[in-house]
């Protein structure tokens, strides 16, 4: 059984014993970590914000990490909201080339939207990640996109 971890950021630590107490006792959780102590750093309404958090981190079934956020789920965004979760998965297939955990299922990789590799094994991105072009190709540059 594939375990994940969710963190998930509360107002106090009140707050936070509550929901990892609610999951716990629920069986949505094997476990629940309260840290306390925790300074937040975000932007909010267009101001740099800082304040005062606790954080919870519950570690839990994958499958129902899945279930919970999946499309069409009624809760996905509040449990999306709630959770930036931290799949252990994403990390236990450090040993595997990338094309080899993207061809198991690797979940991290999946539930990120990792593209798949050409058909050669290379990846090409048509569309670059600031939606341009940052910089002109080295005319040595090979068709394989190797340094010559």
């Amino acid at each position: 059984m594939a375990a994940s971890w969710c963190y998930v950021t509360a107002g106090s630590r009140a707050e936070a014993l509550t929901i990892g107490r609610t999951v716990v006792e629920e069986r949505l959780a094997a476990s629940a970590n309260v840290l306390d102590g925790v300074t937040s750093i975000y932007w909010w309404q267009g101001a740099l914000e800082q304040a005062g958090e606790a954080v919870l981190i519950v570690k839990t079934r994958t499958a129902l990490v899945e279930r919970l956020t999946a499309p069409g789920n009624p809760e996905k965004d509040g449990w999306v909201l709630l959770a930036l979760f931290c799949n252990m998965a994403f990390d236990v297939a450090a040993h595997l080339h990338t094309t080899e955990a993207l061809a198991a299922g690797h979940p991290g990789l999946l539930a990120t939207g990792f593209a798949k590799p050409d058909a050669d094994g290379l990846w090409r991105f048509p569309e670059y990640s600031y939606r341009r072009q940052l910089a002109d190709r080295h005319p040595a540059t090979t068709p394989s996109g190797s340094p010559a």
